[in-house]
């Protein structure tokens, strides 16, 4: 089943001699539970194009169908709320709320939404993740690998239809990335998650079920991995 479709996506910086084509009438689409790598040289507007799935930065044309929602058709509130309770978000470098714990970070999408936590689902995830021990501890009394874990969490609290990840493991040591790359995984096939994971690391990307190279603001190669 298609939870993802994005159609004719164009980005343009600039006007006239200066505008510069970040993205260059970009379609395709994601099905539920697939695991896709977005990778390119930098420049290539792969990170622009993560911007645009995410609802962080509108497209200068194209639409973005998230769970069948065209979701440049919202106005900004509807949009914020939409992203909030649909797209999960993982950065390179965490950004967790630093005055918040673990607890709090991690439940944060559902207490903006005044709704109330599945105190289960909340253990369930928190228990996966191996902190238990950490939850009122605050971001920087956390490691790298830990603050990534907590940022998967959040992702994962409102079951979104999709999770966005930026290079989540460019900030972390060998060891720490492998945990963390293994932890998507398992979401993605124990939950059935949809994982869209931009990577430098061919490594990585060659862990995906799909692999699309973005190139001078184009798709250059849109390979599946596996079936």
């Amino acid at each position: 089943m298609e939870i993802l479709r994005i159609e004719h996506l164009s980005k343009v910086y600039g006007k006239g001699d200066t505008a510069v084509k970040a993205l260059d009438d970009v379609s395709f689409s994601v099905d539920k539970g697939e695991f896709v790598a977005i990778i390119g040289p930098s420049g290539s507007g792969k990170s622009t194009l993560l911007h645009m799935l995410g609802g962080v930065d509108k497209p200068t044309s194209g639409k973005v169908f998230v769970d069948r929602t065209d979701m440049y058709s919202l106005d900004e509130t509807q949009l914020a709320v939409f992203r909030r309770r649909q797209i999960g978000l993982i950065y390179q470098f965490y950004n967790l709320i630093p005055i918040l714990t673990v607890e709090e970070n991690i439940q944060l999408p559902l207490l903006l939404d005044q709704h109330k936590v599945d105190q289960k689902q909340f253990e369930d995830i928190v228990k996966t993740l191996n902190l238990q021990n950490r939850l009122n501890h605050l971001p920087n009394q956390l490691s790298g690998g830990q603050q990534q874990r907590v940022s998967i969490g959040r992702a994962l609290m409102n079951q979104p239809a999709i999770i966005l990840a930026d290079e989540p493991t460019g900030n972390l040591d060998s060891k720490n990335g492998s945990e963390i790359i293994d932890l998507l995984k398992m979401f993605n096939k124990s939950l059935h998650q949809t994982l869209i994971m931009i990577t430098h690391d061919e490594r990585i990307a060659l862990q995906a079920d799909r692999i699309i190279a973005i190139e001078d603001g184009k798709i250059a190669k849109d390979e599946v991995i596996r079936p």
